[in-house]
């Protein structure tokens, strides 16, 4: 029974890299490295999709991560606050 192989991403970017760049063919990059073209293009194709977050400005970034935690405290507060009626008026207070 064959066991799955595992990439780094190191290993994976610098593949990616490769593919880019443009100067080896799908063909030689899979026998150079070992990995099949199929895993090769998907590699590239991620790399070429995440390249536009690479540049985004450093405010936009954080702006989305401060919205994200604000959601999540929110609806953390409204379930506590839900708790809370609950347990008052199980106590009967």
């Amino acid at each position: 029974m064959n066991t799955r192989r595992r990439f780094s991403a190191d290993f994976k970017a610098k593949v990616a890299l490769e593919a880019l760049s443009g100067a080896l063919t799908m063909a030689e990059l899979s026998s150079k490295h070992g990995v099949h073209p199929n895993m090769i293009s998907q590699w590239k194709r991620r790399a070429q999709e995440s390249l536009p977050e690479l540049f985004a400005k450093k405010a936009d970034r954080t702006e989305a991560a401060k919205d994200a935690e604000l959601k999540e405290l929110h609806a953390k507060i409204g379930k506590l606050t839900v708790e809370n009626d609950f347990l008052s008026k199980a106590f009967g207070r």
